[in-house]
């Protein structure tokens, strides 16, 4: 029989935003005559309810503002609800605001035994943990300088490496995947993943939808303080992305373009849709009108998280040219060959030498569907595995 450890019933939370400063105690009066208020009220979370079962690695995703930032702290007892509940069954540690008690004063070697005492650790116990602690951090250097001589990455990165000594029932995860570099990230991972194997029950909230993919086995999805999607980490996942790409400015893109002289005008039009599979294919138009007489070259690139997945130009294929008259060339790009994920199209126009005339950045955006524990990354190459049995 499945175990709740934390159950979150009708909750809501409203905020009182203050109105400027009252000029006087006219003014004061006055909006006391007419009902008017200092303030208003932002319904930061309405009616949000859900359950997290023993050894859940759950998910929680949302924009910024949607309101998860907030449910985190009613979780850790932060806030107090204004109307609902949290129960919890069991001890719950909250990776929130971590470095939350450094003495930027200290050095590093003193903040640790000082954070490890506000997590409840003896001196004796941190002695023990120190070096491990260090170890992971990856701050073996800098332990004997002040604190306020860490960058910030650096004193989230020694916060961190303490916090995971604490032992609790539930932990309560926030963006942590955001700190250090690749390296020290991947130790998250690595560390998640022994979470995972150990079947702690953790809540995650992060930006990281492959984070969420690989990690999580339930999800939820906030938008403006209600749940808008509570499933599988890969439908909430996919429906985060695929709310982002709806949000960008996918119509005739011209906003974004810088032309040169040569080139009067450059728009892009990207399909409609913005939600595919890999059997499908994804089409766009360019569309363009030159001042000078050249032999445009059209060239685009398909980008996923800032990474060039691939690129290509029409100096292959001759486009017939006339000065003054407006043209277009349409692409039909063919997705088996690209991986789950959130990408996006950057057109450029260029002359016969290869200089760049005009361009138009962001020109559309879309979301190929699916999910693969076996693959990652963004080309879908087909393998075989062997097995040498000897």
């Amino acid at each position: 029989m499945t175990k709740i450890v934390l159950a979150v019933k009708n909750l809501n939370k409203t905020f009182k935003l203050p109105h400027e400063a009252h000029s006087g105690v006219k003014q004061y009066l006055i909006n006391i005559l007419k009902r008017k208020r200092g303030y208003e009220l932002q319904h930061v979370l309405k009616d949000i309810s859900f359950e997290i079962e023993e050894g859940d690695f759950f998910g929680i995703v949302g924009r910024n503002g949607s309101g998860k930032s907030t449910l985190l702290k009613l979780m850790a007892n932060i806030y107090t609800p204004d109307t609902g509940s949290v129960s919890i069954d069991g001890s719950l540690i909250p990776f929130i605001e971590l470095g939350v008690g450094f003495n930027p004063e200290l050095t590093g070697r003193e903040n640790v035994f000082l954070n490890g005492a506000l997590l409840g650790f003896s001196r004796k116990e941190m002695k023990i943990k120190y070096d491990s602690i260090v170890e992971f951090s990856e701050l073996e250097r800098f332990m004997d300088q002040k604190l306020k001589n860490y960058s910030s990455g650096m004193q989230v990165r020694l916060a961190f490496s303490i916090a995971i000594q604490a032992k609790g029932d539930i932990l309560l995860l926030d963006e942590v995947l955001a700190v250090g570099d690749a390296a020290f990230q991947q130790k998250c991972f690595d560390y998640f993943e022994q979470l995972k194997k150990e079947k702690k029950t953790v809540i995650l909230v992060t930006h990281d939808m492959s984070a969420v993919k690989r990690f999580c086995n339930k999800a939820l999805l906030i938008e403006n303080g209600l749940i808008k999607l509570h499933g599988t980490p890969e439908e909430v996942a996919d429906q985060y992305l695929l709310d982002n790409v709806d949000t960008s400015s996918t119509k005739d893109n011209t906003d974004n373009s810088k032309l040169e002289s040569s080139v009067k005008e450059l728009v892009v039009v990207p399909p409609k849709n913005k939600k595919f599979t890999r059997d499908q294919s994804y089409s766009f138009t360019v569309k363009y009108k030159l001042e000078e007489d050249f032999t445009p070259i059209i060239g685009y690139t398909i980008s996923k998280s800032g990474i060039s997945a691939t690129e290509m130009n029409t100096r292959s294929i001759k486009i017939p040219n006339k000065l003054h008259e407006k043209h277009s060339v349409t692409q039909t790009l063919k997705l088996g060959g690209f991986n789950p994920g959130a990408y996006k199209l950057d057109v450029a126009i260029f002359n016969e030498d290869m200089s760049l005339k005009g361009y138009a950045l962001d020109a559309g955006r879309f979301v190929i569907e699916g999910h693969d524990l076996t693959r990652g990354g963004i080309i879908h190459a087909d393998g075989e595995w062997t097995i040498d049995i000897k």
